[in-house]
C-alpha cells in the first residue's frame, strides 16, 4: 500500500478501539479526526447521536471516504488541510474532541495550532512519534521545552505503546497513542508571558537557571534581584530548566516579567 503525505495507515482493530475509548465519547458529542485516510478509525468513532468531522487532504481518500460515508448524515467529509480546516471548524462549535493518526513532521505544529485556539477541544487523542510522545508527558527532572508548552494548557497521558508493524506501511520507528486531557484556566498567568519564559529557560537547557535569566537580561534584572527572586520561589539557582515544575516556572514568568 503506497504512503501518502507522510501517512502510516493503522490497521490494528484493538488499538482502534483503544483510540475511540480514550476519548470518552458522548451522545452529542463532536468529534474532528485529523488525517482520516480510509476511514478505519472513522468506522470505529461511528455510533448513535455522535458528530463525526472527518479531514483529510489526499484526493482519493476524499473521494473513498465520501463513497464508504456518504449516506451517514452524522459523518462529514471534509477537504483540506488539517492545519487549516481546524481553525474554521472549531468556531462554530461549542464543544469538540479531535483525534487522529498524526504525519509525524506536523505534531510540532498542530500542537502549536491547538494551544492558539481560543475555543480549544475539551479532550485530544493523537497517535504521534514514541520519542514525542515520551517528552510531551515528562516531569522533573527531564522537564523540556515541549513538555513545559504543552502541559501548560493540557494534562498529557500515555495510552498505549505502539509497535511499527502495527501500521501500513510500518513506520522507522514505534508510535505512542497520547491523550490530551485539555484544561481551562489552570493558570492565573499571560500566556505570553509564560511562553516566553519557557523560551528563555529551555533555550539554553544545559545551563543553569540562573545564568539563562541572567543571559537574557529582560527589563533590567540585575543577577542579584534574579537571586532574590529565585530564592524567594524556592528554586534552586544552579539546577537546570529541567529540574522546573509547570507551576515554578508559572511563578517566574508571573514575577520576573
Amino acid at each position: 500500500m503506497r504512503r501518502k503525505l507522510g501517512q502510516h495507515f493503522l490497521k490494528d482493530r484493538t488499538t482502534l478501539l483503544k483510540i475511540a475509548e480514550a476519548l470518552n465519547l458522548e451522545p452529542g458529542d463532536t468529534v474532528i479526526e485529523i488525517g482520516a485516510g480510509h476511514g478505519e478509525l472513522t468506522e470505529k468513532l461511528k455510533a448513535e447521536g455522535l458528530k463525526i468531522i472527518a479531514i483529510e487532504r489526499d484526493k482519493d481518500f476524499v473521494e473513498l471516504l465520501r463513497n464508504k460515508f456518504g449516506e451517514d448524515k452524522n459523518v462529514e467529509i471534509v477537504e483540506g488541510d488539517a492545519l487549516e480546516k481546524l481553525k474554521t471548524k472549531r468556531e462554530k462549535l461549542k464543544t469538540y474532541k479531535i483525534v487522529g493518526n498524526i504525519p509525524y513532521y506536523i505534531t510540532g505544529h498542530l500542537l502549536r495550532v491547538i494551544s492558539e485556539l481560543e475555543n480549544k477541544p475539551e479532550i485530544c487523542v493523537l497517535t504521534i512519534q514514541k520519542e514525542v510522545a515520551i517528552r510531551i508527558t515528562a516531569e522533573p527532572p527531564k522537564m523540556n521545552r515541549l513538555a513545559a508548552s504543552v502541559q501548560f494548557w493540557a494534562e498529557p497521558k500515555i495510552v498505549d505503546y505502539l509497535q511499527a508493524k502495527l501500521f501500513s506501511p510500518p513506520p522507522e520507528v514505534d508510535s505512542a497513542v497520547i491523550r490530551l486531557q485539555v484544561l481551562g484556566g489552570r493558570f492565573e498567568v499571560d500566556e505570553k508571558k509564560y511562553y516566553r519564559m519557557v523560551r528563555i529557560l529551555f533555550q539554553q537547557p544545559r545551563k543553569t537557571i540562573l545564568n539563562n535569566l541572567v543571559a537574557k537580561g529582560e527589563n533590567g534584572w540585575t543577577r542579584e534581584k534574579i537571586l532574590e527572586v529565585l530564592e524567594k520561589e524556592g528554586v534552586k539557582p544552579s539546577d537546570r530548566p529541567q529540574n522546573l515544575s509547570i507551576d515554578e516556572i508559572v511563578r517566574l514568568a508571573t514575577v520576573l516579567e
